[in-house]
């Protein structure tokens, strides 16, 4: 029976589950076979960890089937890393590709292509979630002269055909479960137009509700229990190898140092000055080389403007360390610290050490104790506010 492209692209979906069932694919068989889909699994892990995203790095590697089943194992492979930070994250990842993708389709929702269905429309993805009565279209929104009238009651559904609204509607019961305020003051109520019991919002608003959505049923069920259950020893055991690659992203530091915030790029560690070297020079870094990087810029407070600065990016590859920068840090600091030296050496990253190398495991520790050593230090950021 063949599988619906549609839920390799959405492997969370309803229709996902019940044909990788009906399929009788055992990912405790395939984990034991070592299919192409376990390592597009540890892929799809590692990428949430370091990219914020689940798109494969070779998307034209990976067929249908490969692309679907490699999300149950990364499933397994989130819960036997064991850490609450590992299921936050992957869960955020899936549901920040879930809602480019929807985007994308619902900008070129045309109905069926060949081989089959390989878009959502924006009614079957709302349908999915159990949103569709919820969520109405703004038909009466200003046009020409015309005064704009609530239409917070039933009416027609998103996406019943005409015109795109730019504003729909949303029963507040839904719109309470899943926005949250904490993402900005403008989703308290308080900054809403709210009528008939139902909240305006715009189009880019319910793309961010329905990437709520994806990352609640995503992390709905995880971790759970792998080791003890049948068969899970033998899983565990023929992963044990990748989750402890994985589990070293999430956990891979030095707790025994303290970093500082001054910015002196002439005292990085020679595997850091080498990379902003090779950035500098429009050298095209590996996922890894780029992640380790940015994480040992970030954790000591550079932002997006501070990073591409430093680096002298521009163009796409400016956007895509703004993107990796805000992914990485929030206001509480850095989510990822930077892999320590035996990641650096395994990624062949780590190169031209020197004496203090040997006295050290962390890039992070190298670079305090060098700030700290040379004592009086000028701010690389007041030169270049000066520049």
């Amino acid at each position: 029976m063949p599988i619906d492209p549609l839920y390799a692209r959405y492997p969370f979906f309803e229709g996902a589950r019940d044909a990788v069932r009906e399929a009788d694919i055992s990912p405790a068989a395939l984990i034991a076979e070592d299919a192409p889909a376990v390592e597009r699994g540890t892929e799809r892990v590692e990428r949430a960890l370091m990219e914020g995203s689940v798109v494969a790095e070779e998307p034209r590697r990976w067929d249908t089937r490969e692309e679907l089943l490699s999300y149950p194992i990364a499933r397994i492979l989130v819960s036997l890393i064991e850490t609450p930070a590992a299921v936050e994250k992957y869960a955020t990842a899936e549901a920040a590709t879930a809602r480019e993708r929807f985007e994308a389709d619902f900008a070129t929702d045309d109905g069926l292509q060949s081989g089959g269905r390989t878009r959502a429309s924006r009614e079957a993805v709302l349908r999915e979630f159990d949103l569709a009565d919820a969520v109405r279209p703004d038909r009466q929104e200003r046009t020409g002269g015309g005064q704009r009238g609530r239409s917070g009651g039933r009416g027609t559904r998103a996406g019943s055909g005409g015109r795109e609204p730019s504003h729909y509607w949303i029963d507040l019961g839904p719109y309470l479960d899943l926005a949250d305020a904490q993402w900005s003051s403008r989703w308290r109520l308080v900054n809403r137009e709210v009528a008939a019991g139902a909240v305006r919002i715009t189009t880019e608003d319910l793309s961010r509700i329905l990437e709520a959505a994806v990352e609640r049923r995503v992390a709905n069920g995880l971790p759970f229990e792998v080791r003890g259950t049948d068969g899970g020893d033998a899983i565990a055991e023929a992963l044990s190898g990748a989750v402890a690659d994985l589990r070293a992203l999430l956990n891979d530091t030095d707790p025994g140092r303290q970093t500082v915030d001054a910015v002196v790029p002439a005292l990085f560690p020679p595997c850091m000055k080498t990379l902003v070297r090779r950035a500098r020079g429009d050298e095209a870094l590996s996922a890894d080389a780029e992640f380790s990087l940015i994480s040992f810029l970030v954790a000591f407070g550079m932002d997006a403007a501070d990073v591409t600065t430093l680096l002298d990016v521009g163009g796409d590859a400016k956007e895509r360390v703004e993107t990796r920068v805000e992914y990485l840090a929030d206001s509480g600091g850095t989510q990822y610290p930077p892999p320590s030296c035996a990641t650096m050496k395994a990624y062949g990253d780590c190169v031209d050490p020197d004496e203090r190398c040997e006295t050290i495991s962390h890039p992070l520790a190298y670079y305090t104790d060098a700030v700290r050593e040379a004592g009086d230090v000028r701010d690389w950021r007041e030169t270049a506010g000066e520049s």
